[in-house]
């Protein structure tokens, strides 16, 4: 939603065919940036995937036999394509989560476009720790599971299903941190409210266990601890603002009311 033609259009409206080209201008824009990032995490695919393989290093300096390897011919290629596309879409992320911005922010009030920015600002952060969390498990849980072969034997990991299982654990893990940033924005729309949220506290810890140990392998309780307690913390920290946002909320209702309906209908 540019701005161009304020000067023509005092209120900035544009019409329908002005949005179709600004959208397509701005997904080419997205498109070309994710096609140049992805060419470069393509290159970048086998640093990353060692890093990935590092516990495995661990456990062989602990005396398993483990090893990391490619089971057919394309693999090796699928895999690299695999994580050259992810480190695309996480490289270009700057660019094209700002052309989202730059085409919805415009339409939006002064308010809105600050709940917009809040909102990001709190859930990247909250997703990069839960990454940081899902790999600081991800080493217990493959010491584990690799732990169950007998001795004397080697377990030999396909490189493609490893990249999958770790990519897997360290998205699933960020984005349920992110989550109760989703719960404070249904609470600023009215679609729920701080007491409701804290009713359902049973439920969230229910579900952050449940979470925790679906992520992490059965046994490993110290691993679904450090990923379940987090998320319960976060969710009575977005219970917290939401019970703000609602006392903020009934408190401006309450001195519309008292001022009048003339002051209602002027808000």
């Amino acid at each position: 939603m540019a701005r161009a033609g304020r000067t023509a259009n005092p209120e900035g409206r544009m019409a329908l065919t002005g949005h179709l080209r600004e959208f397509k201008r701005r997904f080419y824009i997205a498109g070309a940036a994710l096609v140049v990032a992805a060419i470069g995490g393509f290159f970048l695919a086998a640093p990353v995937l060692h890093l990935l393989s590092a516990p495995l290093d661990e456990l062989r300096a602990q005396g398993l036999d483990v090893e990391l390897n490619i089971t057919n011919v394309t693999q090796a290629f699928d895999v690299q394509m695999r994580i050259g596309f992810m480190l695309g879409i996480i490289m270009s992320s700057p660019i094209w989560i700002w052309q989202l911005l730059a085409f919805v922010v415009p339409a939006l009030r002064t308010v809105e476009r600050r709940y917009v920015f809040g909102f990001l600002g709190a859930a990247v952060p909250l997703f990069i720790g839960g990454c940081a969390t899902g790999w600081f498990v991800l080493p217990r849980i493959i010491r584990l599971f690799v732990g169950f072969a007998p001795d004397g034997l080697t377990s030999y990991l396909g490189a493609q299903d490893y990249w999958d299982f770790s990519f897997k654990l360290v998205f699933a893990v960020g984005v349920a941190y992110a989550l109760p940033v989703v719960v404070v924005f249904l609470a600023l729309a009215g679609v729920i409210t701080g007491a409701q949220i804290l009713k359902g506290w049973r439920w969230a810890i229910l579900t952050a266990t449940l979470f925790g140990a679906f992520v992490t392998p059965a046994g490993e309780v110290l691993s679904m601890f450090i990923i379940a307690v987090p998320m319960v913390v976060l969710y009575f920290g977005a219970a917290g603002v939401a019970l703000l946002v609602d006392r903020r909320r009934a408190k401006r209702d309450a001195a519309l009311a008292a001022a009048g309906p003339t002051a209602g209908a002027a808000a």
